[in-house]
């Protein structure tokens, strides 16, 4: 132990003696936090919408009031042409289109069916998405209207309109902000690459200046060398989280509903996976450089991507769906959002810990055998 605690008190050292590092460990990432935190936002705030009137009557004016009154869409361009909506929509002036055919103030009022057309810009999926879905929710409810309007009409004949009233309720996250969702997430991610690449980095700033091959020729047995250097790190790893649960909590206003214990024994497990992820690195790599780019290309961007960070598992094919049961941090996002959003206890929850603390302990058992082969 004592040994071990003389190698932990060095990499302090050699960390105090970087400070270039220091502001990467302490500094970098809670700027990344806030930065990702208003970044990574996906909700839909407006729609620039282009309109086609070309029936020009009170009752399409009408219809068109419907969507300005909504505060998705903003109906700031009229053109007179329908090919005139090409041209506005290939410039990006708008994202959406409506356009209003001849006669259809007189199909509505005759009662009689009748069409429009919305056209959107599908280079952006999600508010292309949000914006059809909203303007098809606003044609049905003045649908709706117009039905109950006629059904009014013919109350003196015995007929009644049935009308079904809907009381939504949101759990969990009851305004409906991605930031909500994903802040948690950054946790996560910040986790993963601060830990595995300081790691990676560590080790391998060890062998090109000599040292490494140093502290393999003195009494140091190889886990008490592994230990000693993932001590620190695993101390800045939950220095991290104390930091992000912080600013998501008292910035972003999203507080731990969950158990902080249980989340920081979590983050523990989670850890073991990131520091082996680093190790594991540093024995395929021969410069800081290499280590930097093989843990950003070769395990980090997969995971962010799979992992279920921002695209959801279920909406990718089959087997990429397959893949992602072998991605540890797809099970720490489970967890971690669990906590913060849900507070979920370790009873929902220990499924998933208990897979990731296998992933843990079988990368990290890895890690360390290939490490010691090739010091051997």
């Amino acid at each position: 132990m004592k040994a071990i605690l003389h190698i932990v008190r060095k990499e302090f050292l050699q960390l105090r003696r970087d400070p270039a590092m220091l502001r990467v460990i302490f500094i970098a990432p809670i700027v990344q936090l806030i930065i990702l935190g208003y970044a990574a936002n996906m909700d839909i705030a407006t729609i620039a919408t282009v309109v086609c009137d070309m029936d020009r009557s009170q009752t399409s004016r009408e219809f068109l009031t419907q969507f300005g009154n909504s505060n998705l869409f903003t109906l700031d361009r009229s053109v007179d042409r329908l090919k005139d909506i090409d041209h506005v929509l290939d410039n990006g002036e708008a994202a959406m289109a409506i356009v209003i055919p001849r006669g259809f103030g007189d199909h509505i009022l005759s009662g009689r069916q009748t069409q429009i057309q919305l056209i959107a810009d599908g280079t952006d999926t999600i508010a292309a998405t949000t914006g059809l879905n909203s303007a098809s929710f606003i044609v049905a409810r003045y649908a709706q209207n117009i039905a109950l309007q006629t059904f009014a009409r013919a109350r003196p004949l015995g007929l009644t309109p049935v009308q079904i009233d809907p009381r939504v309720r949101v759990w969990y996250n009851p305004d409906l902000k991605s930031r909500n969702f994903m802040i948690p997430g950054v946790l996560g991610l910040l986790l993963m690459v601060v830990t595995t690449v300081l790691t990676a980095m560590a080790v391998v700033k060890e062998k090109e200046i000599g040292t490494l091959e140093q502290l393999i020729v003195t009494p140091i047995r190889p886990y008490q060398l592994i230990l000693g250097k993932f001590a620190p790190f695993i101390l800045i790893g939950f220095l991290e989280a104390v930091f992000a649960i912080t600013v998501a909590s008292l910035w972003f206003d999203i507080p731990v509903r969950g158990s902080v214990p249980l989340l920081f024994g979590l983050c523990g497990i989670y850890l073991l996976t990131t520091l082996g992820l680093g190790l594991l690195v540093s024995t395929i790599s021969r410069t800081q450089q290499q280590a930097m780019m093989t843990a950003a290309f070769f395990f980090m961007l997969p995971m962010i991507i799979l992992s279920g960070f921002v695209f959801p598992i279920e909406n990718m094919p089959r087997l990429i769906q397959m893949v992602t049961y072998l991605l540890p941090p797809r099970y720490f996002f489970v967890i971690i959002r669990g906590i913060f959003l849900k507070g979920t206890g370790v009873v929902h929850l220990w499924d998933e810990a208990l897979i990731l603390l296998v992933f843990g302990m079988v990368i990290l058992t890895l890690s360390i055998l290939r490490f010691q082969k090739k010091l051997a």
